[in-house]
């Protein structure tokens, strides 16, 4: 079969290659994908070619599509059913993470379709769900409900992301404001769920590049406002929009961008709090003063845990999340490399795969 794969430790370039077919273990199951994905965390790795011929994985952590096979011990699932993995496939089992159901935050876990497995991932036609996580933690993969698209469950990934982000980690209030920072999958899930806890103005920030698609796209799922940072003053709108510093309580930074990071301190009110969802990697470059000095509650988010994908696959069936404006690209895996310039131009805020080579 064909997969897109990494090579290289820590950046390497993307080929499409030939691979075995996983073989099922006893406690194992197989899935054939239906339909998958591109991350953000794909696309750090697109356009990049340091030249190294050691494998890494084959790619695609958001994925979805049905059990094929299932090994001689395993007797929670059965051939046919509907999933969608939460891309866990290693953890310790025994840390403070664990014990609690938080596996993506175990030091020791590895991510199917993410760096440096040997399991596999959808970027391809088939997935082996390893026996050892189902063991562990046996809702590493879920049944997508019947009237849940393939497409639609496989980005669970994000909207898992966005609810724990704001449902669980923050103390938005019905009633109350929010400013999202990011106009990817996490902000605009993030906007859905502010609109579902109550908040009554919900901005998004975005850039230039963010008015071809994505603003428009961020007011259909429920933005009240989108800001342009790359042509305005971003706190000062935003005091402006919710009606001055003392109305916003709480920021979801899933841009990653330092800048971002310091306007949502600067525009929050005493006792506000920041939830940062995305990943920036240099240095500040600015005080972090404010937090102590206003009794700021800056909140680091990784990943969901169960709770996260129970309820919001739940929201998702029950129709209350939408997920079709954001699926903007569908094609084969075969045109894999339209799909990421799609991505990386902002042209596209999803992009789904589907198995194109038999």
């Amino acid at each position: 079969m064909k997969a897109l794969v990494r090579y290289g430790k820590e950046f390497g370039g993307y080929r499409m290659i030939d691979v075995p077919e996983p073989k099922c273990g006893p406690e194992d199951i197989i899935v054939k994908i239906k339909a998958a994905a591109i991350c953000g965390a794909d696309m750090k790795h697109f356009r990049v070619d340091n030249g190294s011929s050691e494998f890494n994985s084959i790619r695609g952590h958001e994925f979805a599509g049905d059990i094929v096979e299932i090994g001689k011990d395993v007797q929670a699932w059965q051939v046919g059913q509907r999933v969608v993995s939460d891309n866990s496939g290693h953890v310790c089992g025994v840390c403070p993470s664990c014990e609690s159901g938080d596996f993506l935050t175990c030091r020791e876990k590895v991510n199917l379709g993410l760096d440096n497995n040997r399991w596999g991932g959808g970027f391809s036609k088939y997935c082996l769900i390893p026996g050892e996580i189902l063991r562990i933690h046996k809702h590493a993969i879920w049944e997508i409900p019947e009237n849940v698209e393939y497409e639609e469950a496989a980005v669970m990934d994000p909207l898992s992301n966005a609810y724990k982000a704001v449902a669980q980690q923050s103390h938005l209030l019905p009633g109350q404001d929010c400013v999202v920072f990011g106009t990817g999958p996490l902000g605009l899930f993030s906007v859905q769920m502010a609109r579902i806890m109550g908040a009554v103005n919900i901005v998004m920030v975005g850039l230039d590049e963010d008015t071809k698609v994505r603003f428009d796209v961020a007011r259909q799922l429920g933005a009240t406002a989108c800001i342009n940072a790359s042509q305005e003053d971003v706190v000062a709108r935003c005091w402006e929009i919710c009606g001055g510093r003392d109305n916003i309580g709480l920021v979801i930074e899933c841009s990653g961008a330092n800048i971002a990071l310091k306007q949502a301190i600067d525009m929050l009110r005493s006792n506000g709090e920041v939830v940062r969802v995305g990943m920036g990697f240099k240095p500040l470059g600015f005080s972090i003063n404010d937090i102590t000095a206003w009794n700021i509650s800056l909140i680091g988010h990784m990943a969901y845990d169960s709770t996260s994908w129970r309820n919001a696959l739940k929201l998702l069936s029950a129709g209350k999340i939408k997920v079709q404006p954001m699926i903007t690209h569908r094609m084969g895996l075969s045109e894999w490399e339209k799909g990421f310039e799609a991505m990386a131009n902002k042209e596209a805020i999803k992009v789904i795969f589907h198995y194109d080579f038999d």
